[in-house]
């Protein structure tokens, strides 16, 4: 005898029926996603820009951080070390220079007050895409040049791992100067135990005892990309001078896949970036 009740069950059963079709088609597009570009823990990509912004002042006298932010935009790194960073300084317009280029880009930031200027404060800083869990500023003791420089690092987490990144900015003077603070700086970076990646300008061109120090303990990212161009950074309008660099240390797995320059009047350096793979 037919149930009473089955023509109410079929209608039943058609909605559950097209629901769970639905739910299985929107699923199988989910699960394939995850399986196609879940990031691979062993593998992770990471781009890096080391750039003397010169307080914000360009190649044509102009005071822009906009110009300098659109820069930084463009390039989409993941950590940028930046030189020459004003805050509260009368001849920047008193503006705080780093937690302005931070609301420009949407990056957390540090900064290293190195020297009391005009009423503010001058140094290095570093904008960064992760969170910041940790920083570290030390200043370096001086030869004899009057400008009391030093570093900054910062810890994050990318891709589940510990990585530090630091940048400095070195004696423009004398090269004995240079040499010292590069062994207070190789000093202060001895013991991280995550892999280590040092920026900055060290108007050092890649002949001098400063720049040996560091490649005898980091490598070169340059070099190591092996770019088709030499990698002048300074002067901004028309480069003739490679003292500029993005280190990392040689037993880090760390290594260099891509490297370049943007030509750019927006500071009296040109940035320099590259693309790292951490294994």
């Amino acid at each position: 005898m037919p149930d009473a009740l089955s023509p109410v069950k079929n209608i039943m059963r058609k909605p559950l029926l097209f629901i769970a079709s639905v739910a299985l088609f929107w699923a199988i597009p989910l699960v394939l996603a995850a399986t196609s570009y879940a990031p691979d823990p062993a593998h992770i990509k990471l781009r890096v820009m080391t750039y003397n912004i010169h307080v914000g002042v360009g190649m044509d006298k102009k005071l822009d951080l906009q110009r300098i932010a659109d820069v930084i935009n463009d390039q989409h790194p993941d950590l940028v070390g930046l030189q020459e960073v004003d805050r509260g300084v009368k001849r920047t317009q008193g503006v705080d220079e780093i937690a302005e280029l931070a609301r420009l880009t949407r990056m957390q930031f540090v900064f290293a007050h190195n020297l009391d200027y005009q009423g503010g404060q001058y140094g290095v800083a570093i904008l960064s895409r992760f969170p910041i869990l940790a920083t570290d500023h030390r200043k370096y003791e001086n030869k004899r040049e009057a400008e009391r420089r030093g570093m900054i690092r910062i810890e994050v987490n990318v891709g589940g791992r510990r990585l530090s990144f630091a940048t400095t900015h070195l004696d423009y003077q004398y090269e004995d100067g240079r040499v010292f603070e590069s062994e207070q700086l190789l000093k202060f970076l001895k013991d991280q135990p995550s892999p280590l990646i040092v920026v900055g300008d060290f108007n050092e061109e890649p002949n001098g005892d400063a720049y040996k120090l560091m490649s005898a303990e980091f490598r070169d990212a340059w070099l190591e990309s092996k770019a088709k161009q030499i990698g002048l950074s300074y002067p901004a309008d028309q480069p003739v001078k490679r003292i500029d660099y993005i280190f990392h240390r040689s037993n880090d797995g760390v290594r260099a896949k891509r490297t370049w320059t943007v030509p750019t009047p927006a500071s009296d350096h040109v940035p320099v970036l590259a693309d790292l793979e951490i294994r």
